[in-house]
């Protein structure tokens, strides 16, 4: 492909979480970014989890729709937005960020019967539509049933100062915690670091004193600072590692929290585990006390996110997906058309 003909190509991206969406910057490829979205905090693009993407646009869902460029591939994240550009012939994905289960830990009260409702309407919807289906860990992909192509998130490290872990604090960064506390085993969190000098960091409106980075360079800094990381997850319903945590190992810090099986902390080299709240606690105020002990542990966990969740592994995983999905929507319109239409509502 020539680079003017690089040049030419746009992405459709729905805004499902910024840091998210970031990442497609690096592909080199003009991005058109849906914003306005029902059911988010926000109306616009949130800058203080990143600044909007250099080759990006933002634009209206009506926008979207009635928009004269060819898209090269549209990327949605539930079947909402599929629905929403159901009007519009070109290539599709469909990128899952939550398991199932933890989906429906989010949705109180929900039953089994939910559970097995909303995986066949995601995949009869998938089947109609000819979207292709990326999923951001096997953990994931294995709960919805679609394993086929797994892209975990990247980070660049270069974007990240060396950390110097100054202050003698702990460090959380996480949103909306109330609606999320079985997923993040709170209680757990808050029985190992009680007492302990933490900082929580994110948009939580019902804890006081509680409030999100002004931006990222601002995040980005507090990462540098802060002694060491924590991430908590419960393995029912979520992976033992997410982009904030990703980020802090990319800044040099070293990660505590539970024994997760899809853990990338390696105990008591990169970070500490452990299922006892008061041995977390214990290790805590080991890296509370030394500083030098949390700067080497940082330095591995930084080498940990550079082999695993690089940036250009990312950028490369998927290209290959938006080919992949290019290919599925080629097959899909020499096939004839389905009969009927799903009118579901979305997981």
């Amino acid at each position: 492909m020539s680079s003017e003909q690089q040049d030419k190509k746009t992405l459709l991206v729905f805004n499902c979480h910024e840091p998210w969406v970031y990442q497609l910057d690096y592909l080199g490829i003009n991005l058109d970014i849906v914003i306005g979205l029902k059911g988010r905090y926000t109306s616009g693009w949130d800058v203080q989890m990143r600044p909007v993407p250099r080759n990006g646009r933002l634009l209206s869902l009506s926008e979207a729709i009635e928009s004269k460029t060819e898209y090269y591939c549209i990327i949605t994240h539930n079947t909402t937005d599929l629905l929403d550009v159901k009007s519009r012939d070109e290539p599709k994905i469909i990128v899952l960020h939550s398991s199932r289960e933890g989906r429906l830990q989010e949705e109180h009260g929900q039953t089994t019967a939910d559970s097995e409702k909303l995986r066949d309407i995601l995949h009869k919807y998938v089947a109609a539509t000819g979207a292709h289906v990326v999923t951001t860990s096997m953990f994931k992909g294995e709960s919805w049933g679609f394993t086929e192509d797994i892209v975990l998130f990247g980070v660049d490290t270069e974007e990240y100062p060396t950390h110097t872990g100054e202050k003698a604090c702990g460090l959380r960064v996480s949103n909306f915690i109330d609606n999320r506390r079985k997923i993040l085993m709170w209680d757990f969190h808050e029985q190992a670091f009680a007492g302990l000098p933490i900082r929580l960091v994110g948009h939580n409106p019902t804890i006081p004193g509680v409030y999100a980075a002004a931006n990222w360079d601002e995040l980005k800094q507090i990462f540098k600072s802060h002694r060491f990381y924590i991430h908590t997850a419960d393995p029912r319903y979520e992976s033992g590692f997410n982009m904030a945590s990703v980020e802090a190992m990319a800044a040099g810090m070293p990660i505590l929290g539970n024994k997760h099986p899809t853990s990338p902390i390696r105990h008591g080299i990169s970070g500490f585990l452990s299922d006892n709240p008061e041995e977390l606690s214990m290790f805590a105020r080991i890296l509370l006390a030394d500083r030098e002990l949390a700067n080497i542990m940082g330095q591995k966990a930084r080498q940990t996110a550079i082999e695993q969740f690089s940036m250009s592994r990312f950028a490369c995983s998927f290209n290959l997906s938006i080919e992949k999905a290019r290919d599925k929507w080629r097959q899909k319109r020499e096939m004839p058309s389905p009969s009927s239409c799903i009118n579901s509502t979305v997981p």
